[in-house]
């Protein structure tokens, strides 16, 4: 595979089903995924997949795990990673023992941003990371600092401008909110990107990303950006008329005519498809956060 063209050349950590890559395709056209890796075998099979079918673009080798990665074989200064590392640890139908479970693995995240330096880092995860608590001694912060503070902290410590917010799929027409906390960082010598931005592009911003950010912990604490389009929307039951600001329910042919292309029964892979879909990104969801947390970096450059 040849890694050298000139496209704005993304590797991928803790892919899933790829929600983060279609997110950025969305916004940066001429980006393309040059490396993946994912552990789970039923996300690598639809990797595989996908890019065998074309619709993942180019060919890209899949590693299986992020510890063992090989990181001499990324490109040093390529233009973005991205990562949507694993959120059990934090989520609130969790133990949420944060960096006390096995699966926090943000510091091989962070050591790959380390060597690799890529120009821009693109990282997701649950809500829950900003109340949960670091338990360890054995970091650079001490226990009870926030786990997103700390995240933030380490990157920045690498060199790293971020910024921060909490975005939902209502505030892409979806009804449901199914929030997420994105993360952007930027090198200070990281090259512009040509960011198209999407037409129904959030005005709130992220201004909470620089307030009190040296310093103080309370920062982490203050009110992050919502949206209120849509909320309190469900839809409505099946054979109950369409609750109003619902969605068009669109039946698709070849599965079973099921509401919204959901399937009309349970299969093989059910179990499989249910935990990939919901641990998965909304693409056009990190295609907002990814574009709103541009234009705040950017903005704020001295």
């Amino acid at each position: 595979m040849d890694t050298t063209k000139t496209d704005i050349r993304v590797v991928s950590l803790c892919t899933g089903y790829g929600g983060l890559d279609i997110g950025l395709s969305r916004v940066l056209p001429a980006c393309r995924t040059i490396l993946a890796c994912e552990i789970e075998a039923y996300a690598i099979a639809n990797l595989v997949q996908k890019t065998e079918e074309g619709g993942c673009g180019d060919p890209f080798p899949v590693w299986s795990d992020v510890k063992t990665l090989p990181l001499d074989v990324i490109p040093e200064e390529h233009e973005i990673t991205q990562f949507g590392w694993p959120c059990q640890p934090f989520s609130l139908s969790g133990k949420k023992r944060a960096d006390e479970d096995p699966r926090h693995i943000f510091p091989f995240i962070k050591n790959a941003i380390r060597i690799t330096r890529p120009q821009y880092i693109f990282g997701e995860n649950v809500p829950g990371i900003i109340t949960a608590k670091l338990s360890g001694n054995y970091w650079e912060d001490p226990a009870g600092t926030p786990v997103l503070l700390h995240v933030i902290r380490e990157l920045e410590r690498i060199g790293y401008q971020c910024s921060w917010g909490i975005f939902s799929a209502s505030e892409v027409g979806l009804p449901q909110e199914r929030q997420r906390v994105f993360l952007l960082g930027k090198r200070k010598d990281a090259q512009p990107l040509p960011v198209a931005y999407p037409e129904s592009e959030s005005s709130q911003g992220a201004d909470h990303a620089n307030e009190c950010r040296e310093g103080s912990e309370n920062w982490i604490q203050v009110q992050p950006r919502r949206s209120d389009l849509r909320r309190g929307t469900f839809p409505a039951r099946p054979g109950e008329p369409k609750s109003h600001g619902e969605l068009p329910r669109i039946c698709k042919r070849g599965l079973g005519r099921a509401v919204n292309g959901a399937g009309s029964r349970l299969d093989t892979f059910s179990t499989e498809r249910i935990t990939l879909l919901g641990n998965g990104v909304v693409p056009a969801t990190a295609a907002l956060a990814f574009s709103t947390l541009y234009k705040e970096l950017t903005n704020n450059e001295p």
